[in-house]
């Protein structure tokens, strides 16, 4: 299993290292992960299924390809059996997130969500400088603040609309994701795919109790097993791609997403972000990339 695993190791980075550097294929990949993971809203409003089918659905198919990608690696063991603490704190606070991830998109635009999602990894300097005394620069504590910021002017620009809850969900998911961060930082050794699988199959039951999975049309489950695959994809391609460039270039490239969501609600689904969600959204974006661009000196 281990030899089988390091064969399909090497002979993917064989594959990728003919046509580019190691670091021009990170790049790729993370962008590949990007413009797949902006998709999402996509897939959630295009069908009619409530919520919990999605996740029930989503959740099956992504935990099901990720497994085989497992198997296929060789890494079983260092992804379930040597999960850990860690590990299974990923999975039960990544379902958590996943939960409120589908209905925030049900309940608010995509612009809406990818904004407020994007302030992710400021907060996530925020609970590391917290938690584990991580050195917070000047430049990083004004974007946590202008983030802040910014995610206040589009929770505002909600109050008294049922597009509230929707905000409150991303607001949630977003807080879930910086936690993840924060865990994968004090806990370098954690796997990604194994807990990532995890928080899906934890979702399942609940999927059963509060939905109806299996009066789904076949056209819609059609489309949630290819949200499934396509949020299996996107996990992968961005766990490699961290491999091969550093993390502050994968945050930034990573932000791609976020103006593609509302583009692809507005050419999919004629959505128009509203005056503070303009406002809001440009302020989490300037302090994102504010925060990972390097003075000349460095």
């Amino acid at each position: 299993m281990n030899k089988s695993g390091n064969a399909a190791d090497k002979a993917l980075n064989r594959r990728l290292s003919t046509s580019a550097s190691p670091h021009l294929a990170g790049v790729i990949l993370v962008v590949v992960s990007a413009v797949v993971f902006s998709t999402a809203g996509v897939f959630t409003k295009a069908v009619n299924a409530g919520s919990w089918e999605i996740i029930f659905w989503r959740g099956a198919f992504a935990a099901g390809f990720t497994f085989a990608y497992v198997i296929w690696r060789g890494s079983f063991r260092q992804n379930f059996v040597r999960i850990g603490r860690s590990g299974w704190a990923v999975a039960i606070i990544g379902a958590s997130g996943s939960a409120a991830f589908i209905p925030a998109f049900k309940l608010t635009t995509m612009a809406n969500v990818m904004l407020i999602y994007a302030a992710a990894p400021l907060l996530a300097a925020l609970l590391a400088w917290i938690w584990i005394r991580e050195r917070m620069t000047q430049k990083v504590m004004f974007g946590c603040l202008a983030a802040f910021g910014g995610v206040s002017i589009i929770v505002q620009g909600s109050l008294g609309a049922v597009s509230l809850q929707g905000d409150l969900l991303a607001l949630w998911m977003t807080i879930v994701m910086a936690v993840l961060m924060v865990i994968y930082r004090r806990y370098p050794d954690t796997p990604a795919a194994g807990p990532m699988a995890l928080s899906s199959v934890l979702l399942l039951p609940f999927g059963l109790l509060l939905g109806m999975p299996f009066t789904v049309p076949l056209h819609e489950f059609v489309t949630m097993a290819a949200f499934g695959l396509v949020f299996a994809i996107a996990s992968v391609t961005l766990a490699e791609g961290m491999k091969r460039i550093p993390a502050g270039e994968a945050a930034l490239l990573s932000a791609l997403e976020t103006p593609l969501a509302p583009l692809f609600g507005w050419m999919f689904f004629t959505e128009v972000p509203a005056n503070a969600t303009f406002f809001g959204g440009a302020l989490i974006l300037v302090a994102v990339i504010a925060t990972q661009i390097k003075s000349p000196t460095n």
